[in-house]
């Protein structure tokens, strides 16, 4: 038996993981040990540091619950949310609409509304109307697809961080056979990321501002193509280009019109804007998030 340092406290932890059975487990936290090896070589990793991260990682897993997923968040504002989801894009079939982040505020059970319908439940400032079409890479129609639609409130609020967490401002819809669907909303407002828990103080020590601009997130899924999970992000708003959690692209920015004479609802502002799907390539989920219930321990 050799005496270990800090050098060679590496090999040796890889060489006892050598025979995972699983090659994909085995290459990935393979990488991971070197990694946060060479992590805590290069900065000199103290002690106290070492114990203040496994206090903050803890203090992280306490904060989730059904309603809110303070991990998710952590990987959004680290960055490694648009990382994965990039890196995912960029291997699957091209041609469709830009993907974005699902983000920590998903809900998996929102209801189906009729097209036209409103999703926020009292709307309390003027409504948007929002419509548009949804096809393939080629133009074509894409008919009953399903779009999931969700979004903070005009006050920047999330139905799951209020008190009750009752839903609202979030529904889904089909297409028609044309590929068309409408819904009316209100527009939302951009929003700090949860400050009160250790990832905003993790924010705040970095001196970074906290702010998501205003945005509203798509799911959009039909058999046989791939799943796009995009929001569309609204032009006006200040953070426009310094959003938290690095989730905005130029395809993605828009602003409403104050009249469109081909809105299917007239008497609003509206925004129009047509998304295209992939066909379905095999490369598995598209979501860099999920509904916080779903991670909670069985």
């Amino acid at each position: 038996m050799d005496d270990l340092n800090a050098e060679t406290v590496t090999q040796a932890a890889l060489q006892q993981m050598a025979a995972t059975p699983d090659p994909r487990l085995r290459q990935v936290m393979a990488s991971l040990v070197r990694h946060l090896h060479d992590f805590a070589r290069e900065v000199t990793l103290t002690p106290e540091e070492w114990l203040t991260a496994i206090r903050f990682l803890t203090e992280v897993g306490h904060c989730c619950s059904p309603v809110r997923q303070e991990f998710i968040l952590l990987s959004d504002v680290l960055g490694l949310s648009a990382l994965v989801n990039a890196q995912h894009v960029a291997d699957a079939a091209p041609g469709g609409t830009e993907a974005s982040l699902l983000g920590p505020f998903f809900r998996a059970d929102a209801p189906l509304l009729e097209a036209g319908a409103q999703i926020a439940r009292d709307p309390g400032a003027p409504e948007l109307l929002l419509h548009g079409r949804v096809t393939d890479t080629a133009g074509q129609p894409i008919a009953g697809a399903r779009i999931d639609v969700w979004q903070t409130s005009a006050t920047g609020l999330y139905d799951l961080q209020v008190a009750d967490a009752a839903m609202d401002l979030r529904g889904a819809f089909q297409t028609d056979a044309e590929g068309r669907f409408h819904f009316r909303t209100v527009q939302p407002l951009g929003y700090q990321i949860p400050m009160d828990g250790p990832v905003g103080r993790l924010a705040r020590a970095q001196g970074r501002h906290g702010y998501r601009p205003a945005h509203i997130h798509f799911l959009i899924g039909a058999p046989g193509y791939q799943e796009l999970v995009t929001a569309l992000y609204f032009a006006e708003d200040p953070h426009i280009d310094s959003d938290m959690v690095f989730g905005v692209a130029r395809a993605l920015v828009v602003s409403p019109v104050a009249r469109d004479p081909a809105a299917p609802i007239q008497g609003m502002a509206s925004l129009r804007y047509d998304f295209a799907l992939a066909p379905a390539a095999g490369h598995g989920s598209q979501r860099v998030g999920a509904d916080p219930a779903s991670l909670q321990p069985a």
